[in-house]
């Protein structure tokens, strides 16, 4: 596809899904001001611009869910309800589903591995994201190993059901890896489990802004995924699945909202979703999960994976061009996967790439581990990789322009090195000295950031 056909298939997109921030000026340690190059969109999406509508409409009428009898409490009530049932949808859960709010992905599992019935063996493949590792560990958990191939996850599997003796068992298992984009062969791995009785849950963490969902065609048990992976970063997120183990299990949280009546001495928990999901709810975030979850799905699945796709394939030739690059996949190149690639630069700490890349030109990337260490020790051991990189991350609101900034700054610090000074501070590479303003938030930036965290500046 020519460039010119690229630029208008990325400005449809952009006319249909604006992001709040598409158009963010940032600084450079150089004093100029550059457009921001957001290719951190794995980590976290900015809100689209209808999202923020639709919250900012809300907002007026914000009011107490279930529990209040004026308009504004009404109003939100109803749009909370609406947005689970949206939310449904775009999963395709099916109607026996409970549909929970959460506060993201990890919330997401680690409410579903309270809720599993005692004795319950989890299985689940050594290459996963900590929130698909660490939530089972409470309980009997097998780590399989990570596989040299789609076929070999299915054949890896389906021997050590075998091996279970009876009882519950769930595999666990992700959508797409947030390391290398690739997808995981998720029909094939839910006809293994249930051939042996076992459930299924998905981490649709960095599926669900990319792909259709259908948990039901699919005939996936469970599903989580986090609103600020699909341009709606208001703090909630979603679990979907059988009522059975979650009605049985204890409440996530003990308090107003999961019962049925409280006594002195006694407590009757009622059963559904709000048996999980105590407390004053994010409605913000569930109505900010509604707005962008329909946004994407009214825009047309194959317009964003045809945008998205094209991308992928001219930051995969610029970084093959690019000496001393070198990419990473689980498995094959050329296995269907989303818009992240995870890549290293010969003799260049990934740390001190990705603050040059912000610092000098205004590319925001992600380095480390991705919250993925097995994965990266696997890299490591297997092909002599970094157990660290850095990662780019394409997303409706990324552009050709985007891309070629990258692959040309990439390519200059591969060269010539970074040009700025930096130093290692809260552990994180920060520019030395660091003039780059931040914008004031209403005082809340004014002062010295305290605590360590990411701030450069303490």
């Amino acid at each position: 596809m020519s460039a010119t056909q690229t630029h208008a298939h990325a400005d449809e997109l952009e006319r249909l899904l604006e992001l709040v921030g598409g158009d963010l000026e940032v600084p450079l340690v150089g004093g100029e001001w550059v457009r921001y190059a957001n290719l951190d969109m794995a980590a976290s999406a900015p809100a689209l611009r209808q999202v923020a509508d639709i919250v900012a409409e809300l907002l007026p009428y914000y009011g107490s869910v279930h529990r209040g009898a004026g308009f504004a409490s009404v109003v939100s009530t109803e749009a909370y309800i609406r947005a689970r049932e949206i939310a449904r949808g775009f999963v395709g859960a099916r109607e026996d589903d409970l549909v929970l709010f959460t506060r993201n992905t990890t919330d997401a599992f680690n409410l579903l591995a309270s809720a599993l019935p005692p004795g319950t063996t989890v299985l689940t493949f050594a290459g996963e994201h900590h929130a698909n590792l660490l939530p089972w560990r409470r309980g009997d958990v097998r780590h399989l190993p990570i596989p040299a191939s789609p076929a070999d996850a299915l054949d890896a599997l389906d021997a050590a059901l075998r091996g279970l003796g009876a009882g519950d068992a769930l595999v666990a298992v992700t959508g797409a890896s947030n390391v290398t984009g690739e997808l995981w062969p998720i029909q094939e791995i839910a006809q293994v489990a249930h051939r042996h009785g076992a459930r299924v849950a998905l981490d649709a963490a960095q599926l669900a802004a990319h792909r259709p969902i259908d948990i039901a065609a699919w005939d996936v048990d469970y599903v989580a995924f986090s609103g600020h992976k699909v341009y709606a970063p208001y703090g909630a997120g979603v679990l979907a699945g059988p009522a059975d183990w979650l009605d049985a299990a204890p409440p996530y949280l003990a308090g107003g909202g999961a019962v049925r009546n409280v006594t002195v001495d006694d407590v009757e928990w009622t059963t559904g979703a709000a048996r999980h999901e105590a407390g004053t709810p994010a409605a913000l975030g569930a109505v900010a999960i509604a707005a962008a979850v329909s946004a994407l799905s009214a825009t047309g699945w194959e317009r964003i994976q045809a945008h998205e796709q094209e991308l992928l394939e001219r930051l995969l030739t610029g970084l093959d061009a690019i000496g001393g690059v070198r990419t990473y996949e689980l498995w094959e190149r050329g296995h269907d996967r989303v818009g992240v690639v995870s890549f290293n630069v010969a003799d260049v700490d990934p740390a001190l790439l990705a603050a040059a890349l912000s610092a000098e030109h205004g590319i925001g990337v992600r380095d480390g581990s991705f919250c993925a260490h097995p994965l990266m020790e696997h890299f490591a051991a297997r092909d002599g990789r970094p157990r660290q990189a850095v990662r780019a991350s394409i997303g409706v609101g990324t552009s050709a322009s985007d891309i070629d900034r990258l692959l040309r700054a990439v390519e200059r610090i591969a060269r010539d090195g970074a040009s700025w000074s930096y130093v290692e501070h809260n552990g994180y590479v920060c520019p030395d000295p660091d003039p780059r303003p931040r914008p004031a938030l209403g005082g809340l930036l004014s002062g010295p950031v305290a605590g360590g965290g990411s701030a450069c500046r303490g």
